[in-house]
């Protein structure tokens, strides 16, 4: 099978399996999501999701973040690890909203990327969930992991690895396969004990062979 078409049968077998998948935190507003992504980094979505609404009802507008004691926004969000530089990321990020993007979160990728703790993966969850605007594709640990097990990628920045997604995904399912990756990762394909002989996607893929009989 040629490398174009076994990409797309691994696309239609994680379509098969995940015809609905989008991104597991919880938000209201954009800028709830750009919030809740950036506190996501290296912590679980659903330790996030612990946290946001307790957080969301005590700062309910970008004002009030950009306005909150540094003290006290450590303390709220403590629990997602890395507390003091996230506060100080959100922080910026909120004035930086107020004083340039009129409280907005912004609809481009350059706009995305001037602001304190977004990277292209940040963005990319922001600009995809919040807006549809399929401006490239999420990666996380999970797609960098199953993109170099399913022969997708042998890069290891984020960057190039996403270089590599785009040109093989259509444009029309960037938004959904970065999240029908991290869904697989955390349901299937699993760090250290993926789960091949159920995963629907181990016809196509070369990750097996190098660690099954």
């Amino acid at each position: 099978m040629k490398p174009d078409s076994r990409v797309q049968a691994i696309l239609r077998a994680l379509k098969k399996a995940y015809p609905r998948a989008t991104c597991a935190l919880h938000f209201s507003t954009p800028f709830q999501l750009l919030v809740a992504t950036i506190l996501a980094a290296q912590c679980t979505d659903k330790r996030v999701n612990r946290v946001t609404p307790a957080l969301f009802k005590k700062y309910p507008t970008v004002a009030g973040f950009a306005r909150a004691s540094p003290t006290e926004l450590e303390r709220n969000i403590r629990s997602t690890g890395f507390y003091r530089q996230k506060a100080k990321w959100i922080k910026e990020t909120a004035q930086a909203l107020l004083s340039r993007f009129k409280a907005r979160v912004p609809k481009t990728m350059e706009e995305m990327l001037t602001l304190s703790g977004v990277a292209r993966k940040t963005a990319n969850v922001v600009l995809g969930t919040a807006y549809g605007i399929a401006s490239g594709i999420v990666v996380d640990t999970h797609v960098i992991r199953l993109s170099e097990r399913m022969g997708l990628s042998k890069e290891k920045d984020p960057v190039k690895i996403e270089q590599d997604l785009v040109a093989w995904v259509p444009q029309r399912d960037w938004i959904w396969f970065g999240h029908a990756l991290t869904t697989h990762g955390r349901q299937v394909c699993i760090a250290r004990t993926p789960r091949c002989p159920t995963c629907p996607v181990r016809r196509w893929c070369p990750f097996p062979a190098k660690t099954m009989p």
